[in-house]
């Protein structure tokens, strides 16, 4: 996910928001960026990307990952506070209670307050032949707002500056660092129920400790929304695209090898680099229907990250058509150092949902976009471009007021509540 300042969000000092007016806006951790935004007087770049056939199937998947579903269990009940994974020797319930005492009444509050006003006002904005795949770049550990956003989706891959983390050490964690841990994750998730969007201090802190900040976010968003995990994984990306998953004995050789952050900025993780990229196969709750698939893929979004010939781009190339979303995400899709990043979505995503941290109007109309606007919107949060701002505003108040009663992502510099609805002309 993008981060901003104080308040502000993920992915490259970005990069699924829980203490104010309960997700006044909809893990950053819906966070996680690329690179401080600072002032963008430069327009973002609009030429035009090339056109290319879509690839419609990823390329098959290689090797036998191990399976850390008896933790991501463990995580879902002692984290999530949902399950009834047996605790092992050693687990202070108490611990458990009072972390549940806060997080339970927090979950039904954004259920009641959010989640009843924002469920069907995003589903109206969306048409039935959506692809039932969805794309969420700058999204760090916003697993919920996904759901909240599509959810019908089968697959969502959320793109960030934060790497998933290591699921093992909740197996033997002592009453202090257990309260020490879980203390650290409420702080976290308070951004992620109440202001729809995580703090760059926030989720850096996730990314040490004993719980893993990104999958906790990840499982609190399954128990919002219903559903709970069935199985839990770590991959890496061929050079084709292609997901490679984990053996023990792969995690094993890499255990010595800290993870790299993705920013130079970032304060490095604790854990192995073959916990930076996770997949959680997850199902309505009590269910046996088949799983739907989440992966997070801990990169670096920027063009100069990316190079050449990016692994990652490969992978979500190799998509086809997908539905996409972003938002709190410092307005790094109107940079021209994230031009890459920003063709996917212009190439591949037939709808998309954001706040004003989406793509540039100008560049979405000349790739066939139809635009709608809802609320208000009178600047950006962060200081960026003014030439893309005054375009942003000259389009909202050329359409009729759409009400909005919702926060999602930013406000803007006034603190309106806006969105932007992306429509490809002629596909949907």
């Amino acid at each position: 996910m993008c981060r901003r300042p104080t308040h502000v969000r993920r992915q490259e000092p970005r990069g699924v928001k829980f203490l104010a007016a309960l997700f006044a806006s909809v893990f950053i951790m819906t966070v996680s960026c690329s690179a401080p935004q600072g002032r963008n007087e430069k327009r973002a770049d609009t030429t035009k990307p090339a056109v290319r056939a879509l690839r419609p199937h990823l390329p098959p998947a290689s090797g036998n990952g191990a399976d850390y579903a008896r933790e991501a269990r463990l995580l879902f009940r002692i984290v999530a506070c949902t399950g009834n994974e047996p605790l092992p020797p050693g687990i202070d319930q108490a611990v458990i209670d009072e972390h549940c005492g806060w997080l339970k009444p927090r979950i039904e509050r954004y259920r009641q307050q959010y989640l009843a006003k924002a469920a069907p006002f995003l589903a109206q904005l969306r048409s039935a032949d959506l692809p039932d795949t969805v794309v969420y770049p700058f999204g760090g550990g916003d697993l919920l707002s996904a759901l909240t956003t599509y959810p019908e989706a089968r697959e969502i891959t959320t793109l960030s500056l934060e790497l998933a983390g290591d699921p093992r050490r909740i197996e033997s964690l002592g009453s202090e660092n257990l309260r020490e841990s879980l203390a650290t994750i409420r702080a976290s998730l308070s951004g992620l129920l109440f202001q729809n969007d995580s703090t760059s201090e926030n989720l850096q802190k996730s990314q040490r400790g004993d719980i893993p900040g990104q999958i906790a976010f990840f499982l609190v968003g399954l128990a919002v929304h219903g559903y709970e995990p069935s199985g839990l994984r770590y991959f890496q990306l061929r050079p084709d695209g292609g997901v490679h998953y984990l053996s023990s004995k792969e995690i094993g050789a890499l255990e010595d090898r800290s993870a790299l952050p993705r920013h130079k900025k970032w304060t490095p993780p604790d854990f192995s680099e073959a916990f930076a990229n996770s997949e959680i196969s997850f199902r309505r709750s009590g269910s046996s229907e088949s799983p739907r698939v989440h992966r997070h893929i801990g990169a670096n979004l920027a063009d100069r990250a990316l190079g050449a010939d990016s692994p990652v781009l490969r992978h979500l190339e190799a998509m086809g058509q997908v539905a996409a979303m972003t938002k709190a995400a410092s307005y790094l899709l109107w940079n021209p150092g994230f031009t890459k990043i920003r063709s996917f979505l212009l190439e591949h995503a037939v709808f998309m949902i954001s706040d004003s941290t989406g793509i540039p109007l100008g560049i979405a109309q000349e790739h066939g976009f139809a635009l709608e606007t809802y609320g208000r919107f009178e600047g950006s949060f962060l200081d960026a471009s003014p030439a893309i701002n005054e375009e942003f505003r000259a389009l909202w108040k050329s359409q009729p007021y759409r009400d909005l009663s919702f926060r999602y992502g930013y406000w803007d510099a006034k603190k309106n509540y806006h969105l932007l609805v992306m429509r490809r002309s002629g596909q949907l």
